[in-house]
């Protein structure tokens, strides 16, 4: 069965809510596994540069969907750490051919979440993998619009400051993370027939 494998860092909780709507909209599609993947679960290569266990589903996924906070307009620590511990991925280019995506959240309604969204695209390309837009035309802006930040090259979700992730981010941003899922889902199975 093809797989998705939605890796994300998360430091308060809300980029881990929007990953988990996002494995919902991927298990919406018949034949398709999704699997949630914490960056900080993801232990650093030692001197010997081998790779452990815990970075098997990436490995074995059809398809990887990195998400982050933007945190002073570009991805996060626990993101980037994990970008630089690939570089023997990369290397070899373990990773080429397989789809991937992005989605990132921030207290703001922009953020620059699109230069996030360009260095996850970018470190996408670096390993020769092949990116899915998010393919949903914007609704409107309130909290319930899906889409509602008009971002085109992947996910942008938006957490009030100071609100925990049982109320942040809105409706509206869980619905645009099921439908990209969807879509993901749905590449994940044309690609992998």
């Amino acid at each position: 069965m093809p797989s998705v494998a939605v890796l994300y860092h998360s430091q308060y909780g809300h980029t881990k809510v929007i990953a988990e709507s996002i494995v919902k909209g991927v298990a919406s599609v018949d034949g398709v596994a999704a699997h949630l993947v914490d960056a900080d679960d993801l232990k650093s290569p030692g001197a010997d540069r081998q790779y452990g266990p815990e970075w098997d589903v990436l490995n074995s996924a059809e398809t990887i969907v990195f998400g982050c906070p933007t945190y002073m307009g570009s991805v996060s620590a626990g993101m980037k750490r994990v970008f630089e511990a690939s570089s023997g991925i990369w290397y070899t280019q373990g990773w080429k051919n397989k789809l991937a995506a992005g989605f990132t959240c921030s207290g703001s309604l922009f953020g620059d979440k699109h230069n996030t969204m360009q260095d996850l695209a970018t470190f996408a390309a670096q390993h020769s993998m092949l990116w899915i837009s998010q393919g949903l035309m914007p609704t409107g802006r309130s909290d319930t619009d899906t889409n509602r930040t008009g971002s085109w090259l992947g996910l942008h979700a938006q957490a009030d400051q100071g609100k925990g992730s049982d109320e942040a981010p809105p409706k509206g941003d869980h619905e645009t993370a099921k439908a990209f899922g969807a879509r993901i889902g749905e590449a994940t199975a044309r690609w992998a027939k």
